[in-house]
């Protein structure tokens, strides 16, 4: 188990550096990949200047967001203990949505990095409350109520969010272009701005990936094993929101990729948290790397927005593990 664990991480590390290479060579044309060796060994000039000016800050974007949503779906179906789980369940996509679309509409917000305080605002708001109605009654914050209040706030503040843009064309047409889910137009420096939160997010989430193995395990025997389940959610859905606010505000809400990430990866993994999050990380980055890619390859000279990729290249990957049975072995 441990060899083939050390190989399925070599096999994402390897997987990675080639979605990198192919997002920093490929574009509305392909350049050789010489250029990017020129690219990487200093040049400034000529077409290695434009890989280094209009690629690179792309490609370090789209690695962040992906490693960022990764993790999250992983962690969310971790702290709800629902396989089908990701950081729209709970509620923190919509929530994130919801709160840069307010600022947009009525504070003419334009910048990644001011719409971050918005997103982690209504991330975190958005969490709490389906946190707190999945909380009550009889047996606490089960996975069940917590899934299905999710659903409710997100429906809720989805609904909340169209309204407010469809009555303000100028605000629609400022947020269409972000809620599509994309990686163009962005530079380096947003990229390093949002990596601190996403930094923060992954160190939560890995030195919480033991007692998420005890908590799948039921809320009663985490407790007895020392994890106290309700301090575990809580900090895990702290994870789940400067990971998924960072990746929200960085690249609008891109579904799909924290519920589809996580399957593959655990496929292969097994269920260990401690090896399935870091796996989820690096598994996200690929899968959005590759999806940018091949959004640019499609439809030249333009593109299909990556948000749009993601979808169809996770579909059949998922499709494919319910047909082979992994998906449910790992789902009981």
């Amino acid at each position: 188990m441990r060899r083939r664990g050390t190989a399925v991480f070599g096999v994402l590390v390897l997987a990675l550096l080639a979605a990198v290479f192919a997002s920093l060579a490929v574009g509305t044309r392909t350049n050789p990949p010489s250029d990017v060796f020129a690219m990487l060994g200093g040049d400034r000039t000529g077409t290695a200047g434009l890989i280094r000016d209009l690629r690179v800050p792309r490609t370090l974007v789209g690695l962040m967001v992906g490693v960022a949503l990764g993790a999250a779906g992983a962690v969310a179906q971790q702290i709800t203990r629902n396989p089908l789980a990701d950081p729209g369940l709970v509620g923190v996509t919509s929530g994130a949505a919801f709160a840069v679309a307010s600022g947009v509409a009525v504070l003419g917000l334009t910048g990644p990095y001011s719409a971050v305080w918005f997103a982690f605002a209504g991330a975190a708001a958005a969490g709490a409350l389906a946190y707190a109605v999945g909380g009550r009654g009889r047996g606490g914050a089960t996975p069940a109520k917590l899934a299905l209040a999710g659903v409710a706030v997100s429906a809720l503040l989805d609904a909340a969010t169209g309204a407010m843009v469809l009555s303000d064309p100028e605000a629609l047409s400022r947020y269409r272009s972000w809620a599509v889910g994309s990686l163009t137009g962005r530079d380096a420096e947003q990229a390093w701005q949002f990596v601190p939160f996403v930094a923060a997010g992954l160190v939560i989430a890995l030195a919480l990936s033991g007692r998420f193995n005890a908590l799948a395990l039921g809320d009663d025997v985490a407790t007895a094993l020392g994890a106290r389940a309700g301090v575990t959610r809580a900090l895990g859905g702290l994870a789940v929101v400067l990971l998924t606010g960072a990746a929200v505000a960085a690249a609008g809400p891109i579904v799909f990729l924290g519920l589809a990430v996580p399957h593959i990866v655990g496929a292969f993994t097994g269920p260990d948290a401690r090896k399935l999050i870091p796996a989820s990380a690096l598994g996200g980055a690929v899968l959005l790397l590759s999806a940018d890619v091949v959004g640019r390859v499609v439809a030249r000279p333009t593109e299909v927005e990556v948000g749009v990729v993601t979808a169809f290249l996770g579909g059949p990957f998922l499709i494919a593990l319910v047909k082979t049975g992994k998906l449910r072995e790992r789902t009981r």
